[in-house]
């Protein structure tokens, strides 16, 4: 048996990724011939607009286009379309490099064990798989089935896919072990090596405005192709519900109900474009009462999918998202309703609420309601036992109000 990867060897790996091809852009620089007369301000002058025609007959371009095969290509600088201004030829190219790979896509690659020599090779057992910093993962093992024959010039090809969660350096480490033409068994390994970036940037600020907590994320694009954002939800913690705000956008009801069907993705431009998200937290009242009184800083995660220009996914999830550790009130006092319209001089209800948060019971209470000094008579009915402006309230059990 061989083991060295120096020794010569029959059979050798090829990779070649597999991902969507690309648009192919020409280089040559397309001209129209009225920009080399004229200038920018030439429709400033109507007299000179009015002369254009006669200049420039669009009859003759036309005939020239459709009549006559023009052989001596004078045309082949011209904008015969406005739509040839963007070098965009129509065509698909696929990869010629390896290119960049980045973090949430799927590594997708096409590989194939090629017999040089003059011999077939038999009894090949071919093993793929990927290592990184952190762990090994195998995509392809063929030690129970192995490839019986590889014919002299022939070759085996497979398909290997790995999702990528990890980011920095990644080996992709193939290996073969057969039978030569002389009978002598051989272990041929090879690698190559890549690099995963980070396709995104999450920024995020956790806000406390009163009762309510706020969350901006701002997603900021790293790559050289646009991204689509299918999805950008913010999955909370059990003890947490989210609401995303939007600006307020005026639509008929058909509109509506069309959006919500065809949901248009958010465009981020290639390169550093970024667009923010806004979320409205707020505590469930039904969570376990240790993390009522403790309170807890974890919020949540991100959860957001994309597409490039030509539908390639991708997929990240965030760490978890941490707010500013607070302590929930043991005794809580909370105005749940009041009228939205008050007459003058006439009376109105306001209802208050006295919830107690803790684990036992709690109480008697009294409420005072505040007094200032003020000469104008105020008159305040309370439904219950009052003393002095005070409102006496039994014991309350954990989780009354």
């Amino acid at each position: 048996m061989s083991s060295t990867q120096g020794g010569s060897h029959s059979l050798a790996f090829r990779v070649m990724r597999l991902c969507r091809p690309s648009f192919q852009i020409e280089s040559p620089l397309l001209v129209d011939p009225i920009d080399l007369l004229t200038g920018e301000d030439l429709f400033d002058d109507p007299i000179a607009s009015s002369s254009l025609s006669r200049l420039f007959p669009s009859s003759n371009l036309t005939n020239n286009k459709s009549n006559e095969s023009d052989l001596s290509y004078r045309h082949r600088f011209q904008l015969q379309n406005p739509s040839d201004s963007m070098g965009l030829s129509g065509l698909l190219v696929l990869p010629q490099a390896f290119g960049a790979i980045y973090l949430g896509e799927t590594f997708c690659s096409y590989i194939s064990i090629n017999n040089s020599s003059e011999y077939e090779v038999r009894d090949v057992v071919i093993k793929a798989e990927i290592q990184t910093e952190k762990q090994r993962i195998l995509l392809l093992d063929t030690s129970k089935s192995p490839v019986e024959t590889i014919r002299a010039g022939g070759r085996y090809d497979f398909i290997v896919e790995h999702d990528v969660k990890e980011l920095g350096a990644h080996t992709l480490v193939c290996t073969a072990l057969y039978n030569d033409g002389e009978g002598e068994r051989k272990y041929l390994p090879q690698f190559f090596k890549f690099i995963v970036a980070n396709p995104l940037s999450v920024r995020t600020k956790v806000r406390i405005v009163k009762e309510n907590t706020y969350l901006e994320a701002c997603i900021e694009n790293h790559t050289k192709s646009n991204l689509y954002m299918d999805q950008v939800d913010f999955e909370p913690t059990q003890n947490w519900s989210a609401t995303i705000l939007k600006a307020d956008e005026h639509h008929s009801e058909v509109d509506c109900s069309t959006r919500d069907i065809f949901k248009q993705p958010v465009l981020i431009k290639a390169g550093g474009g970024i667009h923010n998200f806004l979320y409205q937290l707020k505590q469930s009242s039904d969570g376990p009462a240790q993390i009522k009184v403790e309170g807890s800083n974890t919020l949540g995660k991100l959860q957001i999918t994309w597409r490039t220009n030509l539908g390639e996914p991708g997929r990240l999830q965030t760490q978890h998202i941490l707010g500013s550790p607070f302590t929930r009130k043991e005794i809580e006092l909370q105005i749940v309703e009041v009228p939205s319209v008050t007459l003058l001089e006439k009376p109105f209800l306001v209802r208050l609420t006295l919830t107690n948060h803790l684990d036992r019971k709690m109480g008697p209470f009294e409420i005072f309601l505040s007094r200032r000094d003020l000469q104008e008579e105020k008159a305040v009915m309370v439904n219950g036992n009052t003393a002095g402006g005070s409102i006496e309230l039994r014991g309350i059990q954990p989780g009354d109000n």
